[in-house]
């Protein structure tokens, strides 16, 4: 075993030889500069501007939870006031839709709902988007759920509606506590859950709502991948005795909650509504009320275009590095060539990651908020990811003893899959198990996307979800360094104790 002093003195000395490479420092400053450039590229141009004919217009950016995260929240929406506490209540006969272009032919209008699609009761913080909200709901295929502050959701019994098998909703207001319960004949009543919304003013909108979101199909392309193609739907929520705290309701206010569609399709479609005819009330809406938002805004790890450069240039100034090391030499430079790759990835990730992001909010361009927490996570990730990938390769290349093998050999380990996943040409499962066992995983540290149940989206690399949390993102690329300098050690020893190997230092 070395001693603290041995460690400390062999960290030095192989930290004057990185820095006595001035081309590798200049390498580096070069890979910090592309990383930066190209994360503020977005911003600086007009590439992501938004036009309407010749005129350049806001783009459409997604309504801000109360969580401060970019959230969908599209319905049609008849609401009441109501106050500290109450209890609406309403018998749910039927929940159906229509469906534009279907598969497998994608050239006609058919009944029906998609699993996702949700009518019920709601009560809602105020009619904008984003307001926080508890909603006790009929969906298509996933029976009746209690829903609140867009990611939260509680399953019900499972199920359908029909005439001859009505499902009666109850949603119970008590200050902050919102309480959600369902029955089949509105006098055994079972609790479905309870949602807490912390600051519910004292009086809120309470009422009926239904939305859809599009109808998610898969188009093949290139050998095997796919891409997602969304068709607009609705769903027309049917309910009649419906009483707030034993009380009919009259005098409905009628809100459209965000965009629902284009004009064009109600000469297809029902128009987004409420139709009272006898105690009988139709609420036809879509979109979706929802985590994840609807306009396409950035990410904030999409700024971090320019870190695959970064990683090329890491990779191939590690093997140069590696080679001629042997023994615990290599340990050592790889330790201080990951500490100054890590500290420099950190610091640029961090600027780049605010800049970019500030910039693009500044101009308009559809990007998600960056908060202070992701910000860091993210930051420290592409930071680690670029010091495992910098170990790695000095390992390999006092493995492999000839820079450009080991740099090809880097590359193809950690830059390649990653590429490979971002360009929808191979099957998800190839390219999800490209990064579950090549270091290319160590890109899980840097998404923000979260896979939801209740929302209809294609959970893709190419997407932007990775199959990987973050820690284990984290495993695989440690691991793999770790393994690779550990094998590099046992192979290459110093010179004297193996009259095969050759000292270059």
């Amino acid at each position: 075993m070395r001693t603290p002093l041995e460690i400390t003195t062999a960290l030095r000395a192989q930290w004057a030889v990185l820095r006595a490479g001035r081309g590798r420092i200049i390498a580096l400053a070069a890979a910090a500069l592309a990383v930066l450039l190209l994360g503020l590229l977005p911003a600086l141009t007009n590439l992501s501007s938004c036009s309407e004919g010749t005129v350049e217009v806001q783009c459409p950016t997604d309504p801000i939870g109360p969580d401060g995260a970019p959230v969908s929240d599209q319905s049609f929406f008849a609401h009441v006031p109501l106050g500290e506490r109450g209890v609406i209540t309403a018998r749910m006969t039927e929940l159906t839709g229509t469906i534009t272009y279907p598969p497998p032919n994608h050239d006609q209008i058919v009944s029906g709902v998609v699993p996702w699609a949700k009518a019920g009761l709601i009560v809602k913080d105020g009619t904008g988007q984003g307001s926080d909200y508890a909603a006790l709901l009929m969906t298509g295929a996933h029976g009746v759920r209690l829903q609140h502050s867009y990611r939260h959701d509680t399953a019900g019994r499972p199920g359908g509606v029909s005439p001859d098998q009505p499902r009666w909703l109850r949603l119970t207001r008590d200050g902050d506590t919102v309480t959600g319960e369902e029955s089949a004949d509105g006098t055994a009543w079972t609790r479905v859950g309870t949602a807490r919304l912390p600051g519910l003013p004292a009086t809120v909108q309470v009422g009926l709502f239904a939305t859809s979101p599009g109808d998610l199909t898969l188009r093949e392309i290139g050998l095997g991948g796919h891409v997602g193609e969304v068709r607009f739907t609705q769903a027309v929520g049917v309910f009649d005795h419906v009483t707030i705290d034993g009380a009919p309701v009259t005098g409905w206010q009628r809100d459209t909650v965000g965009e629902l569609g284009h004009t064009d399709w109600e000469k297809y479609h029902r128009p987004a509504g409420l139709v009272e005819e006898n105690g009988v009330l139709s609420v036809t809406g879509s979109g979706d009320i929802g985590p994840i938002g609807s306009m396409g805004s950035t990410r904030p790890e999409s700024t971090l275009l320019g870190l695959v450069v970064a990683l090329i240039v890491v990779i191939v100034a590690g093997a140069r590095f590696g080679v001629g090391a042997a023994g615990r030499v290599i340990a050592a430079r790889a330790a201080a060539l990951g500490g100054l790759v890590l500290a420099g990835g950190l610091a640029v990730a961090g600027l780049t990651l605010t800049a970019g992001t500030l910039l693009m909010q500044h101009k308009g361009l559809p990007v998600a908020p960056l908060g202070p927490l992701t910000g860091l996570r993210v930051a420290a990730g592409a930071g680690v990811l670029l010091a495992g990938a910098a170990a790695l390769a000095v390992a390999l290349g006092a493995l492999c003893r000839r820079a450009w093998v080991a740099a090809t050999a880097g590359i193809a380990l950690v830059v390649v899959p990653y590429l490979l996943s971002v360009v929808p040409l191979l099957p998800e499962q190839v390219t999800s198990w490209l990064l579950r066992l090549s270091p290319a995983g160590g890109y899980a540290m840097l998404q923000t996307v979260v896979a939801y149940p209740q929302v209809t989206m294609h959970y893709a690399p190419h997407a932007g979800y990775l199959p990987l949390p973050g820690w284990a993102g984290l495993a695989v690329l440690g691991g793999y360094a770790v393994l690779a300098v550990l094998l590099a050690v046992r192979l290459r020893p110093p010179a004297g104790t193996d009259p095969t190997v050759v000292d270059f230092r």
